[in-house]
Parts: structure tokens; C-alpha cells; sequence
């Protein structure tokens, strides 16, 4: 059988007796039509989003989605999928069906909550994308939301003992800045100046994308209240555009005495939501969508949990595997920036250079923040962004590592 343009077969398994085999069943394409965010706010007190709710965040976003998109009734949307690390407080319950109604989306919209740590944007994208590939749905609306302040981590966690009595994983591995430097340890020619020279690479070019729009087409500007009255969150609160080396230089290790990890060359404790409009192809062409990407494929994979930060090398090398593509066939990379140490070890294991232009060319999570669950949907709206305006671009990736050892890949297909 022919397979159709937008569609892909399904390899069929032996059926029982008493059920029919399924002829011709075709997977179908999924699209990402948009992505938006909050700007990301400083965790704590004196952070912007210190007395606004997480779940607000997101139903802001999936308003101004479908604000975006009028041509879209929302009756259409298949489901509402949000992730978040800590799945309490104005994180907890059904946060996607939450959300859907707080949103103003008819009742008959379902929705439920995810937490992959921080691939929960990404794994929300591709459980999305499942549903719409095997017709359970062709619109959904996916991210997630991470309110660092409200909830910080490992807060409310009970780790089983078992893990150390047991000796399952090293002790460091529930804390993300040692598995950090662990990765220094394993990898000493990755020392602490090339992190830091990372780390003020990143800030640049995220102030670049400020001042060249993408950051404003991404962005949502959300009015929240604050001790001193009304105020507009519009803007990341960790951006630090004067950074430099000698700066960096002189910032204490807090993990480790005479470590190579600093607040300089990490991400900083963030508040902010993201999400993405998926549909089917056939969905975008019904009701006049635009879409910017197509998804190609996705890998999960393990590696040790005190080195979790290795976690996008087997990905990204089982996705490609999966495309049948190379790391050279990839103009475009989104990779996420807990720890610039966990940025080179990706280039290390890819064959890529720190400086290559095609890596963040929008800067990363070292100037803006990570708001844990919520970082997949933001890297996936900035590929959309990126290769937006980079037409001789054809495939684009992103990808992150995750707690506890794993690592998450998605490959896409640029529609422009």
C-alpha cells in the first residue's frame, strides 16, 4: 500500500481471535502551529510572579494561543496537557483540566498533568503529539509550569531510603548542582573558564534576542500584582548583559568547596510557564493554521543519575538514529543551560563546537532562568522562532537533560 502524504503505517502486531486486524492503520503528522511563555521571574519573594499563581500563568498563555489563532474554535481542542515538577499547591490536581476551565474552554475539553522534571514541557509535547498521531485528537494544547518560589525543590519529597541504604544511586544525584560538578570530574578538560566563557556567551546573545524581536514574539506580557501595586511581567529577571569573565571569575562554589559550578555559569531559581498549539496536519490545513514545525521523532534515555547531565548525548544520538540522520543534518540546536559544564558535555559527545553558531543562537537558560517544567515548550517556541528566520534550515532540535539521569531529544522539521 502507497502510504499518503501527511500520514505514516503502523506495523501491525497479531491479533487476538476475537478482534479484527486493523488494515492500512496510519500515524499521522503532528504539527507545532505556535509556542508562547510568561517572561521568567526570579524565584522567592522578590520575584515578580511572588503573588501570582502558577496555574494563572499558564491559563494566560493558552488564552493568548487561542487569541493568536481565532480560526480556531476552541471546542476543537482535543486536550490540555501541563506539566509541572512539584504537583502541589497551584501546581496540584488535574493541572491541564484545571486550566482548560479556568481558561474558559468548554467543558467537554479534557485535560491532565504530566512530570518528567525538567523534560515536562517536552514529555507533555510528545504525549500530545501521540494522541494526535493515532487520531485520539487533533488539536491539543501542551507545556508546562514551574513556580519555583511557591514550590522550591525536593521541597515535600520523601526520597525512599532505599536509594542510599541500597547505594541505587550516589547521594550527589539528588542534588542537581553536584551532579554538576561530577561532570567536571568526569570530564576535566572542561574546566570552570570554559564554563564561564559559556555562561557570558549565553547572556549575550539572549540580550541580542531581546532587541531583535524574538523575544517579544515569544513572550507574553502578563499584568501581576506585587507589594507596591500593579506591575507587567514582560521581561526576564536573570538577564545580566554586562556579565564577564573577570566577574565570573570570583563567584563562590556552593556545591563544592573550590568547585568549578557557580550562580554565574548556571541557571538561576525560576518562576514561568510556556506552551505549544499542536494539531494534525489535516487540522492545520481544515482551519487555516500556519504551522512552523513538523515533528519528526523523539528519544527518552537513562543514563547514571549523578552524571543526569549526560542524558541529551544518547538522546539526541537515538533520535537521529531514529531519522536517519546525522548530527551535520541539524542546522539548529536548543539545548537547555542548567549547568554550561552539562552544555559541554553535549558538545563533547556530539562533535560540537561551544561556539558553533547553529547551538542557542538566542541565548539559554544561564540568562534567562529554568523554570523546570516549563523549559521544553520555551526551547520548542524559540526553534520555531529560530528557524523561522533561518529558511535554509531543515531540521532543528531540542533537547535537555533531566533529574535523577535522563535525557530528552525532539527532532523537528522546519515548515518555512
Amino acid at each position: 500500500m502507497q502510504q499518503k502524504a501527511g500520514v505514516r503505517h503502523l506495523r501491525s502486531l497479531t491479533p487476538c481471535d476475537d478482534y479484527p486486524r486493523a488494515v492500512g492503520r496510519v500515524l499521522t503528522e503532528v504539527v507545532l502551529v505556535d509556542g508562547v511563555r510568561t517572561a521568567f521571574g526570579r524565584a522567592g519573594e522578590n520575584g515578580v510572579f511572588w503573588r501570582t499563581r502558577a496555574d494563572d500563568m499558564v491559563v494566560k498563555l493558552v488564552r493568548e494561543l487561542l487569541r493568536r489563532q481565532p480560526a480556531l474554535p476552541p471546542e476543537r481542542v482535543g486536550d490540555v496537557i501541563v506539566a509541572a515538577t512539584a504537583q502541589v499547591g497551584d501546581q496540584g490536581l488535574t493541572l491541564g483540566r484545571d486550566v482548560a476551565l479556568l481558561a474558559g474552554l468548554p467543558q467537554s475539553v479534557p485535560g491532565f498533568a504530566v512530570d518528567r522534571m525538567c523534560a515536562g514541557a517536552l514529555t507533555a509535547i510528545t504525549a500530545g503529539a501521540g494522541e494526535i498521531a493515532l487520531g485520539a485528537a487533533d488539536v491539543v494544547l501542551a507545556g508546562g509550569v514551574e513556580h519555583m518560589g511557591h514550590h522550591p525543590m525536593g521541597e515535600e519529597v520523601d526520597f525512599n531510603p532505599r536509594f542510599v541504604s541500597e547505594r541505587l544511586v550516589d547521594t550527589s544525584a539528588v542534588t542537581m548542582g553536584a551532579t554538576a560538578e561530577n561532570l567536571h570530574d568526569a570530564f576535566p578538560h572542561l574546566t570552570k573558564e570554559d564554563a564561564d566563557a559559556f555562561a557570558v556567551a549565553s547572556q549575550r546573545k539572549a540580550a541580542a534576542a531581546w532587541e531583535n524581536g524574538m523575544a517579544a514574539h515569544t513572550v507574553v506580557p502578563m499584568s501581576v500584582f506585587s507589594d507596591s501595586g500593579w506591575t507587567v511581567a514582560d521581561r526576564d529577571e536573570y538577564l545580566r548583559p554586562d556579565t564577564t569573565l573577570e566577574g565570573l571569575a570570583g563567584l563562590r562554589t556552593p556545591f563544592r568547596a573550590g568547585g568549578r559550578v557557580t550562580a554565574g555559569n548556571s541557571a538561576g531559581l525560576t518562576d514561568g510557564a510556556a506552551m505549544c498549539l499542536l494539531a494534525s496536519d489535516e487540522a492545520a490545513s481544515e482551519l487555516g493554521l500556519e504551522p512552523s514545525l513538523r515533528l519528526v521523532g523523539f528519544a527518552f534515555a537513562g543514563v547514571e543519575p549523578e552524571l543526569m547531565g549526560l542524558g541529551p548525548v544518547p538522546a539526541t544520538k537515538r533520535v537521529l538514529e531514529q531519522a536517519g540522520l546525522s548530527i551535520d543534518d541539524v542546522g539548529l540546536f536548543e539545548l537547555n543551560e542548567p549547568f554550561a559544564v552539562q552544555v559541554l558535555t553535549w558538545c563533547d559527545g556530539m562533535g560540537v563546537a561551544p561556539n558553533d553558531p547553529r547551538l542557542n543562537p538566542h541565548g539559554g537558560a544561564i540568562a534567562c532562568g529554568h523554570p523546570l517544567a516549563a523549559t521544553g515548550a520555551r526551547r520548542a517556541a524559540q526553534l520555531a522562532y529560530g528557524l523561522r528566520e533561518r529558511p535554509d534550515v531543515r531540521y532543528g532540535l531540542t533537547a535537555l537533560c533531566i533529574g535523577m539521569g535522563m535525557g530528552a531529544a525532539v527532532l523537528w522539521e522546519s515548515l518555512h
